[in-house]
């Protein structure tokens, strides 16, 4: 046996490593947490049932289902990139988490990965579940499963990066507050549930949202069987590059 086959070798683990650890607890994290169930999962679901089933909003000539299925998808991304992820995170940031992570070996960028993609785990699942109960409740799809993939991967940074903005910027408690208010908002407003043209000229500018293209842009692909809406696709990339890019610029750790 040749000498310091046991030595000691200190040092961080390789950074993927690293990632995936911190992604796992990310996601565990998100899972377990009772609000953030009912806000990603149980919301979404009970509106989506609700809906599908009670003639409560005009929906057009389609089955209610094929309507409000995008639109509770788009809905189930707020949840989880944005609401979820700011109040989560603007609580971190108070409590001095991310402080004490920021010091550790993980290197921040890192640390923003790991919390990005336990969102896009989070939200296989909640997709996966919400098809299950659409198809369930009659949901007739149609479109390319990658358009579907592309748009909801460029509304997840959209609402990713405003989630991060408002966590880093705000108080916890004013996060709180406003993240939940901006949901309702645009629950209401955003077209998941009542069709954009009900609310005359100002459907126009309520279009713009990131919400509204994200769910106007699955309801193309998968009501109508549209091969990729750009328009919405490039609202969604414009919102993704200003919310990324201010989070980065002015978010603060401590």
């Amino acid at each position: 046996m040749s000498t310091g086959t046991y030595s000691p070798e200190p040092g961080a683990a390789p950074v993927g490593r690293m990632i995936s650890a911190q992604t796992a607890l990310e996601t565990r994290m998100l899972l377990r947490n009772g609000e953030q169930l009912l806000l990603t999962v149980i919301i979404p679901s009970l509106l989506l049932v609700l809906f599908s089933t009670v003639d409560v909003v005009d929906t057009g000539s389609d089955k209610a289902v094929d309507f409000l299925a995008p639109g509770i998808l788009a809905l189930a991304v707020l949840s989880t990139a944005f609401t979820g992820q700011a109040i989560a995170t603007g609580f971190e940031r108070r409590y001095g988490v991310l402080k004490r992570l920021g010091a550790s070996p993980l290197p921040r960028w890192a640390l923003m990965t790991a919390k990005t993609l336990a969102v896009l785990v989070t939200e296989v699942l909640q997709v996966a579940l919400l098809t299950a109960i659409a198809l369930a409740l009659g949901w007739s799809p149609h479109g390319n499963p990658l358009s579907v993939l592309l748009l909801l991967l460029l509304g997840t940074a959209a609402f990713s990066g405003l989630g991060l903005l408002m966590a880093g910027t705000l108080k916890a408690e004013a996060t709180l507050a406003a993240a939940n208010l901006v949901f309702l908002l645009l629950l209401v407003g955003g077209g998941v549930i009542v069709p954009l043209d009900r609310f005359g000229a100002a459907g126009d500018v309520l279009a713009l949202l990131p919400i509204s293209a994200l769910s106007d842009g699955l309801r193309d692909v998968l009501q109508h069987g549209a091969s990729m809406p750009w328009g919405d696709a490039l609202i969604l990339a414009v919102w993704g590059v200003l919310g990324l890019g201010a989070a980065a610029r002015f978010f603060r750790w401590e």
